[in-house]
């Protein structure tokens, strides 16, 4: 999603390259040749998906891949987003979803590349990624079943990682004071002159106190897992696997953006696909059960993972809506972006807590329970 020093101007480090330097960089780099391009939306990196034209001699190519030109604050980083690559690969391997690198003509799987003339050259870290097709979760109405299984996927994701993934720079995922890792909650101190003097601070003021008197302390009881970090609405992809349009029936066809993987806590992950499953939904406080009824069947949570489940999906909308706010101010014309939270996400936020954190648990844990009973509802 973003970069983890945000308090660098994104005028200064997302990548500008134009399509005719996309076209030349994926032939000099990577030796295919495109014969459509077009730009996709990004936070603060830059994404082009690309149509490969075939021609003799390159045989081993998709049709379709996305050109990933990573901003040049996270460029400078290549440990990390090596590890973050090699997991891609890995969890394709094991079964799941996710796109996987084109080496360069060199053999790599990625290429550190400068754009710019005299002394405002800068360096970007750049991948050709397969394109995974599919619709966003954001673009389809979702039902019980769907939320069950990406909550399921959620949970299995961190688990095979945690369980099985073993690489040299994996230490690179322990990323400190990352602002999106979301023990990093108390940090959004520092962003929240961003939403100025309004009943949205307070809020989040609240978020912020409770969590550092709540959560800060009983981190350490809680089961540590690598995270995604980012399963939000718009990063997983859907295919339906139904020719009735009346009662489509989705399925998980893609993973996207592996760039806010960090070391984390099994309930953290829960709590982020609780918090962006809601963005989109007719009816937001039932979400939580069905995610979590998904997530508890392959792990199950401790009392005091579930007891901290409230405060973390509202930590997770603050974190969303505060760094929103302030990159928005940074870079304004990204701010239709930067701000598809904040259509829906203060509204939800301010509802849980109009509802209160035990009457949304009680919708929560019932639902989930109904599960477990094979009361699918």
């Amino acid at each position: 999603m973003s970069s983890g020093n945000i308090q660098k101007s994104q005028t200064l480090i997302k990548p500008a390259f134009s399509e005719k330097e996309a076209i030349e960089l994926v032939e000099r780099v990577f030796g295919l040749k495109v014969s459509a391009i077009r730009s996709l939306p990004s936070y603060d990196d830059q994404n082009f998906h690309l149509h490969i034209s075939r021609s003799e001699g390159i045989a081993d190519c998709a049709d379709e891949y996305v050109l990933k030109i990573t901003n040049c604050e996270d460029s400078q980083n290549p440990e990390l987003i090596a590890v973050q690559t090699q997991i891609m690969m890995f969890l394709n391997v094991e079964g799941f979803p996710s796109a996987t690198p084109h080496l360069t003509k060199d053999g790599n799987i990625m290429s550190l590349e400068s754009l710019g003339t005299g002394s405002v050259t800068k360096k970007y870290m750049v991948r050709l990624l397969t394109y995974l097709p599919g619709m966003t979760v954001a673009t389809i109405s979702t039902n019980p079943h769907i939320l069950y299984e990406i909550g399921k996927l959620a949970a299995r994701l961190d688990k095979t990682l945690t369980e099985k993934f073993h690489h040299p720079s994996i230490k690179s995922l322990h990323r400190g004071k990352f602002i999106w890792n979301l023990a990093n909650v108390p940090l959004l101190e520092q962003y929240i002159h961003a939403l100025g003097q309004n009943s949205y601070r307070e809020v989040v003021e609240q978020v912020i106190q409770q969590f550092k008197d709540k959560i800060v302390p009983k981190l350490r009881n809680f089961r540590a897992c690598i995270n995604h970090g980012d399963l939000n609405d718009h990063n997983i992809l859907l295919d339906s696997n139904t020719t009735s349009p009346e009662n489509p029936q989705y399925r998980v066809s893609g993973i996207l953006d592996f760039s806010d993987m960090s070391y984390g806590y099994y309930v953290f992950e829960l709590a982020i696909t609780i918090m962006y499953m809601m963005i989109e939904s007719k009816d937001p406080l039932s979400v939580g059960g069905h995610v979590l009824a998904g997530f508890e069947s392959v792990v199950p949570l401790s009392t005091e993972e579930r007891d901290a489940l409230f405060l973390l999906v509202t930590g997770r909308f603050s974190q969303s809506l505060v760094i929103a706010s302030y990159t928005s101010l940074l870079y304004p014309e990204n701010k239709e972006y930067l701000m598809i939270t904040a259509k829906t996400g203060w509204k939800h936020l301010l509802r849980m807590f109009d509802v209160g954190q035990e009457a949304v648990e009680k919708i929560w844990f019932e639902t989930a329970k109904a599960y477990m009973n094979n009361e699918r509802v």
